[in-house]
């Protein structure tokens, strides 16, 4: 992009002022600068004046899960479906990289974190480890695709690459970065992070699949004839992936988006619950659950919104493609973010000082018709690793894994 160029882009959305200290820059800097103004979208940044309109949920009602006696009872027929399915190249994962280490003390990504204690043990090699189990099921290499970030991209590919993927086949491993919008101030003003560079944060999860496509990697998806992608967080180190079971239950009735969910332990429990929103599959947040949904119960006299998503979800990639038209809504978060103040110095604030934009992945849910909550055995399957110690924790992660029989 020429200079004249982004005048006029700018000019367009009224953000002239990220060119303030152009001419101090050094050529290169002046050229990433061009770039990162062609690249931003900047017609998202008008929707922080009507945010509160975009916050609005729908009707919501109950959505029942596939429980785990329904599992067991067709388990062999589930089993046998998904595993043709991943024998016959179907399935994919797609695995969300692209946080680091902070609150686990750690500078490095997320993934790389070393959860052992007698032998280093990395989250990306928990990971692995399951695929694997697959792997040697289906005597078939699934495509891997791995998302990271701008902050992280680099590290991970390193990492990688050096610990040989841990034995994973290398030619099935595709990476990505996800792509970044603009963050503002109140008024929606993008902040300068640097006197060369706008300040930006991830597109949020549910940019997994534009940033996909944009990344040149539908076309892998494509010819390799994956119709079915996994996809899956970086922070749950007991889950499985491309589970046979799974798949095969979300093929066998006929749903085009399938969701790992567990039993809640508790009713205000930090999870985003299964639900019908305006009579589609949705998720509510559990800070948005009042008290009287979370007291509801069922026919069955259980509660009525009972099953917690643990970001493991199977989706029918032809549907996906539908949601590329830029229909997901936009989620405007506050945030604390860095910036440079008038003096070019830069400020790192205490408390909220503007807007994130982001798509989720529980939009792409209810843009789709249909979606079957799949119970899994919560201490099989759901060992979130957010913090260092406590909930939720590295602790109660390896206390996990070692229940499971993996040797730390």
């Amino acid at each position: 992009m020429i200079l004249e160029a982004a005048k006029q882009k700018l000019e367009k959305y009224g953000q002239e002022h990220v060119l303030k200290y152009y001419d101090e820059l050094s050529d290169s800097e002046k050229d990433a600068l061009l770039a990162q103004i062609e690249e931003t979208d900047m017609s998202i940044l008008a929707a922080c004046k009507n945010k509160e309109a975009l916050a609005k949920k729908g009707v919501i009602t109950p959505l029942a899960a596939m429980e785990l006696d329904e599992i067991e009872a067709n388990k062999e027929s589930f089993f046998s479906t998904g595993l043709k399915a991943i024998k016959e190249g179907k399935v994919g994962a797609l695995l969300l990289a692209g946080g680091m280490g902070t609150r686990l003390g750690s500078d490095d990504p997320k993934g790389m974190y070393n959860v052992g204690i007698t032998r280093e043990l990395y989250i990306f090699e928990c990971l692995i480890n399951n695929m694997m189990d697959v792997v040697k099921q289906a005597d078939t290499w699934i495509h891997l695709f791995i998302m990271t970030s701008d902050k992280n991209n680099e590290a991970t590919i390193k990492f990688l690459t050096e610990k040989e993927f841990f034995g994973y086949n290398k030619e099935y491993v595709h990476f990505f970065k996800q792509e970044m919008t603009a963050a503002t101030d109140y008024e929606g003003k993008i902040y300068l992070e640097e006197k060369g560079k706008l300040s930006t944060s991830p597109n949020g999860n549910g940019g997994w699949f534009s940033s996909l496509r944009n990344a040149g990697l539908l076309d892998v998806v494509k010819s390799a004839g994956i119709e079915w992608l996994n996809v899956f967080a970086v922070d749950n180190v007991c889950q499985r992936i491309a589970d046979p079971v799974f798949v095969g239950a979300t093929i066998e009735r006929n749903c085009v988006v399938g969701a790992k969910v567990v039993r809640k332990n508790a009713p205000d429990e930090k999870v985003g619950v299964m639900c019908l929103e305006d009579g589609k599959p949705s998720i509510v947040e559990y800070y948005e659950l009042t008290d009287e949904l979370m007291n509801a119960k069922d026919a069955k006299g259980e509660p009525a919104y009972n099953f917690g998503v643990i970001l493991n979800y199977l989706f029918k990639e032809e549907e996906l493609e539908k949601l590329l038209d830029g229909s997901l809504p936009l989620h405007i978060v506050e945030k604390k973010i860095p910036y440079l103040n008038e003096a070019g110095e830069l400020i790192k604030p205490e408390e909220p000082n503007g807007y994130k934009f982001e798509s989720l992945v529980l939009d792409m849910i209810h843009q789709l018709d249909t979606c079957l909550p799949f119970e899994v055995v919560r201490n099989k399957e759901f060992a979130p690793i957010k913090n260092k110690t406590g909930i939720d924790s590295v602790e109660s992660a390896r206390a996990l894994l070692q229940e499971n029989g993996v040797i730390l």
